[in-house]
């Protein structure tokens, strides 16, 4: 078993990095087993790790809302590459969004994220938002919500999209460290006209870093 050895970060004990096989599944199972892994940033100042809360599901060409509904484009390509890698697109003009493919090479799917829980380097991620945490509330806006999170660790298309999620080179990763979620809640995506009504949005129930709040019912 891959343990914290390969990943300098120390202080979050041990922890085994997710491999491809794991995304390679439904998008609503991925969506689900997710929650309370970590999202980890490696950059030049520090590690910035947040625990994942809220996810979404895409399910490929016969979902409406997913962006690979229509068909194999440059812009959606990696959604039908190799499970685990870095989906990323730009939206309303301001912010992006990361997502990470699902199902085998060839078959499309995602799963978006949606919140990210604040567990290590909160200060860097603060500042990247432009956020002065001078209330305990405060770190709630560092990553609740896919834009916020993707600018708390500077995620961006053309730094990110296509990035292996599962590699040991990647300074973009997913781990496990044994967290257990007590109760995950289900509700209709947020934010999406078509295929609306559909109860592929997941999220740790109770957990005030998740995005919507006025969804969660």
């Amino acid at each position: 078993m891959t343990k914290s050895s390969e990943l300098p970060m120390t202080s979050l004990g041990h922890v085994t990095p997710l491999k491809a096989e794991f995304f390679n599944r439904d998008p609503r199972q991925v969506a689900r087993a997710l929650l309370g892994k970590l999202l980890i940033r490696k950059t030049p100042s520090g590690i910035l790790v947040g625990r994942i809360v809220e996810t979404e599901a895409y399910l490929g060409q016969g979902d409406a809302a997913a962006h690979s509904a229509a068909g194999r484009t440059a812009r959606n390509s990696v959604l039908f590459g190799p499970p685990g890698h870095a989906y990323v697109y730009f939206i309303y003009g301001n912010h992006y969004c990361l997502n990470v493919s699902c199902l085998p090479d060839g078959v499309p799917g995602g799963v978006l994220f949606r919140a990210l829980e604040p567990v290590a380097g909160i200060q860097q991620m603060a500042k990247a938002r432009g956020i002065e945490l001078a209330r305990e509330s405060d770190v709630k806006k560092i990553s609740s919500g896919p834009g916020r999170l993707s600018e708390a660790l500077g995620i961006t298309r053309d730094r990110d999209n296509g990035k292996s999620l599962v590699s040991p080179r990647s300074d973009l990763r997913i781990v496990d460290d044994d967290y257990r979620v007590r109760r995950v809640a289900i509700t209709p995506r947020i934010g999406i006209v078509k295929s609306a009504e559909r109860p592929l949005r997941y999220f740790i129930a109770g957990n005030p870093f998740v995005s919507g709040r006025s969804r969660q019912d």
